[in-house]
């Protein structure tokens, strides 16, 4: 049955799902509820699936989220199995749920589509070929309405599988078809591995990240972090990464705080929040180029990840505002070895600019020489220093991690790596009392 923009339906209130085809066939249209749209303010957020089955406690997030509106899923293939589960199965209120499948690119330019989307208090990405979704949508009116209804209406918008894949700043396009951990690592610059960075689905959140899926069938780690990797090859940027396995999900409120629903304790459902280990001075890896295995070592802790097994009530958490705080998880130093990955349990990221440096007052420290070039010698320490902790900051405030070898009451720092600049020593003693230094790095 051929869509006409209204139908001319009588039925205020459609109990039964209704199939329309797009004119020319460019899309298929389903739907189920009421036919009057229903305004309603969404409270916004992110909802993304890792892929396999959905996760019911994080689609009844996303529903809550519409506010009792209209949901729209969108998809580039299948059918209509969305409508019954997404307005009826969960017991989420909703007015209506419609999925529209474009065929090809010329659903982008067809206007129902766009005014369904500017109806919508909550859109759906599934899954499928993330390809399809980038080459039919992006740089056209559908992506434009869709950031437009992301900023100017706040609704909330999710994906599964190669949905959640297109939602990140820097996205894996698969233009190419996929590919492998061990086929990215063996060779960064494999012409399977395309990673886009051209505007497309614009996520607050999201803007310095890449996400991936189906993260533990198979085991997706290392091609996440070549991905990593080639991201700061190409475009000069240490991005973050949002991961999930199967069955898991991230939904991400509009204050920056991302839950994890799973089946844990029941089952190994895990989310991964992922970045480059900003305590390190030299963070790039050692050898991306074409044809070569990756290695992104620096000591074995190149990469940091949080990892949160996601539960029923989406109870543990992390901090996508200052990529450090979490709750419930645990942190693991990931590295790449000639294209082999690694992983192992690690201390939290401390990423935090130190504050008020310039408040603290040299402290029984003799710390020469200064200016200094490849060593720093910190002597006369005082015996309460004997439970202390050294810290070094650049003049921005960030921690860097130095070499740090201790003799007696002689503490030698090795600065031979560090560029020409202003720097700082800070000790804390066991009772809290810290202490700076102000250095030059000739």
């Amino acid at each position: 049955m051929q869509h006409e923009k209204a139908m001319k339906l009588n039925l205020f209130f459609v109990l039964t799902l209704i199939p329309f085809i797009g004119f020319a066939q460019n899309y298929n249209s389903y739907f189920t509820g009421n036919n009057t749209d229903f305004v309603a303010n969404p409270s916004g957020g992110i909802c993304l699936m890792g892929g396999a089955s959905e996760d019911d406690n994080a689609m009844k997030w996303f529903l809550q989220s519409a506010n009792g509106g209209d949901v729209l899923v969108l998809r580039a293939s299948g059918s209509n199995g969305y409508n019954s589960y997404l307005y009826s199965d969960l017991g989420i209120n909703v007015n209506s749920v419609e999925t529209i499948v474009c065929n090809n690119m010329m659903a982008s330019a067809e206007p129902y589509i766009i005014q369904k989307i500017r109806q919508a208090e909550a859109i759906w990405f599934a899954g499928g070929n993330q390809w399809n979704y980038i080459n039919y949508w992006r740089n056209t009116d559908v992506d434009s309405a869709i950031n437009e209804a992301i900023g100017q209406r706040n609704i909330v918008i999710g994906g599964t599988s190669a949905g959640m894949a297109i939602m990140g700043k820097y996205y894996f396009s698969a233009q190419n078809g996929t590919i492998t951990s061990a086929t990215a690592l063996s060779d960064p610059f494999n012409s399977l591995l395309r990673v886009d960075s051209a505007a497309f689905i614009a996520n607050t959140y999201l803007n310095n990240t890449i996400t991936d899926t189906h993260f533990d069938s198979p085991d997706r780690k290392g091609r996440l972090v070549t991905f990593m990797a080639r991201i700061k090859q190409d475009f000069g940027v240490f991005a973050n990464a949002i991961a999930c396995d199967e069955y898991t999900a991230v939904c991400i409120d509009t204050n920056g705080i991302a839950r994890v629903f799973g089946g844990d304790p029941a089952y190994d459902d895990n989310a991964y929040f992922i970045q480059s280990n900003c305590e390190l001075n030299i963070q790039s890896p050692e050898n991306c180029t074409p044809g070569n295995p990756l290695t992104w070592d620096l000591g074995g802790a190149a990469i940091k990840a949080y990892q949160i097994k996601g539960d029923s009530s989406g109870s543990k958490t992390f901090d996508l505002n200052n990529w450090q705080s979490g709750t419930g998880g645990n942190w693991y130093n990931w590295y790449v070895s000639n294209g082999s990955f690694f992983e192992q349990p690690a201390d939290s990221i401390d990423c935090s600019p130190l504050t008020s440096v310039h408040s603290f007052e040299l402290s029984n420290l003799n710390v020469f020489p200064n200016p200094c070039t490849d060593r720093l010698f910190i002597i006369n320490k005082p015996s309460s220093y004997v439970d202390h902790e050294i810290a070094f900051y650049n003049e921005l405030g960030q921690k860097i991690n130095l070499n740090i070898s201790e003799k007696g009451s002689e503490i030698t720092l090795d600065t031979s790596t560090l560029a020409k600049g202003l720097y700082f020593v800070v000790t804390t003693e066991k009772s809290g009392l810290r202490s700076c230094y102000k250095i030059i790095k000739n």
